[in-house]
Order: structure tokens, then sequence, then C-alpha cells
């Protein structure tokens, strides 16, 4: 603060404390003329109603009174007065910074359990899994839901399912969620009609057991060939690649007919943004944590 700009402050806190304790005293002392009947002589409605005159109550008095010491007993401890920093030496950074270093104290049992732990370990710590709850709300509901489930629509994994679209270990989680991830699904039309895509999807569908259409799959199954590159030839996916295990019965999509025709047909493409230089490396570990401990046993999901 420049000395222009503390000297207004100080002249107008003075100004201000100065006139409201001047107003003060002189309400208390103050005589204000009266009629013989106690009133001031003011009137409404036609005489019904006129205006009397009482001291300020007692306890009125005290109370501003203590308002004033407060006040003034502030001023004098605490900044306020442009430069002057009170006589106690607060400072809101100083109050941040020992607050901070307290905090830090209190968290350097955690972040070391952090630093050293496996994903599945931090899980287990109910610590652990306390603080990565609200990062991962804070981070990751948005596209996976608030419970980790996924979205279907957005494309967005279901995070508690024990499938893995780029492994399951720890690098490769930490690496989905750092640095991000850029599946492609790319459209297979015109090398398949409307007609082949469907049948394609019952195919698909029958690599899981799901229900489908016998005769259809048969047809479809004879064209895979165009998917196994990816998907491998039992369907069972290229983590590598990204590329899902079609054999699992689990979707990112939708499993019915028409959505994984449509996925054929048309392609998907999904993003998972790289969040490094927004969540270090610690904190993207208790996020998944914080999934991976309310499944526990299973494999987790990414």
């Amino acid at each position: 603060m420049s000395a222009f700009w503390s000297t207004w402050v100080i002249v107008l806190a003075v100004i201000t404390l100065g006139i409201a304790t001047f107003l003060f005293l002189w309400a208390l002392r103050v005589k204000i003329p009266q009629e013989p009947d106690g009133t001031t002589g003011h009137v409404w409605a036609h005489g019904v109603l006129r205006e009397a005159v009482r001291p300020l109550p007692k306890w009125w008095v005290l109370v501003s009174i203590v308002v004033f010491a407060v006040g003034f007993g502030y001023l004098y401890r605490y900044p306020g007065l442009g430069h002057y920093g009170g006589s106690l030496g607060w400072t809101s950074a100083g109050e941040v910074a020992k607050d901070t270093a307290a905090n830090d104290k209190l968290r350097a049992p955690l972040a070391q359990r952090i630093a050293s732990g496996t994903i599945a370990q931090l899980a287990a710590d109910p610590d652990a899994r306390r603080q990565g709850e609200r990062l991962f709300m804070d981070n990751c509901s948005a596209c996976h839901g608030s419970d980790g489930h996924g979205n279907p629509l957005l494309g967005a994994p279901n995070l508690a399912d024990g499938d893995w679209l780029y492994g399951g270990d720890d690098a490769a989680i930490l690496t989905s969620i750092l640095d991000g991830r850029h599946g492609t699904m790319p459209p297979f039309t015109p090398a398949l009609d409307d007609v082949a895509s469907t049948d394609m999807a019952h195919y698909v569908l029958s690599l899981s057991g799901a229900e489908h259409d016998a005769a259809k799959a048969k047809r479809g199954g004879a064209q895979f060939g165009l998917c196994a590159a990816c998907h491998a030839e039992a369907g069972t996916g290229n983590i590598t690649l990204g590329a899902p295990n079609l054999a699992d019965g689990t979707w990112l999509y939708g499993g019915d007919v028409e959505t994984i025709a449509r996925t054929i047909s048309h392609g998907r493409s999904g993003v998972m943004p790289a969040w490094r230089g927004k969540l270090a490396e610690s904190d993207a570990k208790l996020a998944v944590a914080s999934v991976y401990g309310r499944t526990r046993g299973q494999s987790g999901g990414d």
C-alpha cells in the first residue's frame, strides 16, 4: 500500500470513528425541547399520534460503549489503519502460513504412505480414501459419475467394474490419468452396410454369451477378421491399443444390438484428457484409490 492510500485509510477511519463517538456522546447530553405533556410537539393523524421524548435505554448505552471499546481496541491490536500493523503483529498471510505448516505436519504420515504405497494399499487406508474421494468428486465425477460407474453417453468407462482398456497396474492407471488417452474405433461403412453391421453386432454379443440371433451371428463371424487386428481373434481386446475386450460383457457405449451396430458403422472417438499439471501423481493415486476401495477384491477399472 502506498503512502497516499495508507494516509487515506487512516483519515477515513479516524474521521468515521470521531463522528460516531461525537454523535454518541452528544445524544447522551442533548436536551430536546418538550411540550408540557412530554412530547416534542410533532403530531400526525390529526393529533392522534404524538412524538414523545424518552432517554436512551441504559442497556443500549452500555452495549454501545462496549462496541466502541472493542472497535478502538481492535484498531490498536490488529491492522486497520493504513500501514500500521497492530500491536500483535498479526497478518492474514502469517496466519495462512501457520495453518499450512500445521496441516502439513498432520499430513506428513499420510503423505509418506501415499508416496510409497500402491493404489491397492491406499484403497485400504481410510484416510487416503477419504482424501481421494474429494479429489475424485472435484476432478473425475463430471464424466465418470459420483459413484465412478461411468457414463455411456460420453463413453466414460466404469471405473469400478474390474475391466481395463489400457491395463490395470499402477503405471498404466497413472499414465491414463496424467497423460490422457485417445481411443479411436474407425467406422466400417462402406465396408459393411447396415445389414452386415447388425450381423456383426450379433456376433459380438455372442462372444460374451449375451442374447443374440444365431444365424446373424454366424454371418457376422465370417467377417470378424476386419476387427480381429485390434480386438484379437477371440475378441479379447488389446490393452496396448486400448481396444476393448468384446467377450466380457462390459460396454462403453451400451450393449444392445442397435448401439453396437452404430459403433461398428460410424466408429467412436473417446478422449481421456491429460491431468498432468492439474493433479500431482500422489493426487491421481488417491483419486483412483477412492474408487478402487469400493470394489477391493476386484481389479478396479480404468
